[in-house]
């Protein structure tokens, strides 16, 4: 691979059988992402944001084509090998946020560190970093149903980056939150994507998404139609 691609498709097909007719979900897609991308899946729903979205996160395989991820070929990974690549290299945040409201908001964001093999005192110093970037250090006790909507949002933020991973992926992140909590939520995922170099890929068609996207990919069932990179300021500081 490329070494300045650290996403690349070819030729990408996901195809659905529908009874006697076949669903196309993509169709031919080819698409690059660098590493540092801030860039979003941009399209209406059913456009296949969130299948592309699903594929690049080794979530689900192409029917036909290549995604190469961070070196790897999803279409070529076996469960336990996709599992190993989500686990060590890619953060997910979804719009329902999906904490655990057994345990604490310190405990949610451990939760992908247990899977690995960092000592406890490693797994403290890093949770407590990402609730810091996230502005919820004084929270780390809380359970979730104590947390408003912005801030359940900013724990899943904290859950998707405690392991510094090279890749986040975010399905329409803000959609449950009003126009403030989306400003601080982005606010935060654009500084996130600076301090760390982070590359992040949202799929949205939230207009509160998109002003802050660096780069604009649209989709229309299935297929890119429009490919463009934005130049403006994102953060005021």
């Amino acid at each position: 691979m490329n070494n300045s691609h650290l996403i690349k498709t070819e030729g990408l097909y996901k195809k659905y059988p529908m009874g006697p007719t076949t669903l196309v979900a993509l169709d031919n897609v080819n698409l690059n992402f660098k590493k540092g991308e801030f860039a979003g899946l941009v399209g209406p729903s059913g456009s296949g944001k969130t299948t592309l979205l699903n594929i690049l996160g080794s979530l689900d395989s192409p029917t036909e084509g290549s995604a190469e991820v961070l070196g790897e070929k999803v279409e070529n990974l076996e469960h336990k090998e996709a599992a190993k690549l989500r686990n060590n290299h890619i953060g997910f945040i979804f719009q329902t946020f999906n904490l655990l409201p057994v345990y604490t908001v310190y405990e949610n964001v451990e939760f992908p560190l247990l899977l690995q093999n960092i000592s406890e005192s490693e797994r403290r110093l890093m949770v407590m970093d990402a609730l810091e970037w996230v502005g919820l250090s004084d929270r780390a006790d809380s359970r979730p149903t104590q947390l408003s909507g912005g801030q359940s949002q900013r724990v899943a933020i904290a859950r998707a980056i405690v392991k510094k991973p090279a890749l986040v992926l975010a399905d329409e992140p803000t959609a449950n939150l009003d126009a403030q909590n989306s400003h601080n939520i982005m606010e935060t995922m654009v500084k996130l994507n600076k301090d760390l170099e982070t590359t992040f890929i949202f799929a949205t068609h939230d207009e509160k998404v998109m002003k802050y996207l660096r780069r604009k990919v649209y989709l229309d069932d299935g297929k890119i139609v429009k490919d463009e990179v934005i130049k403006h300021e994102l953060s005021k500081e």
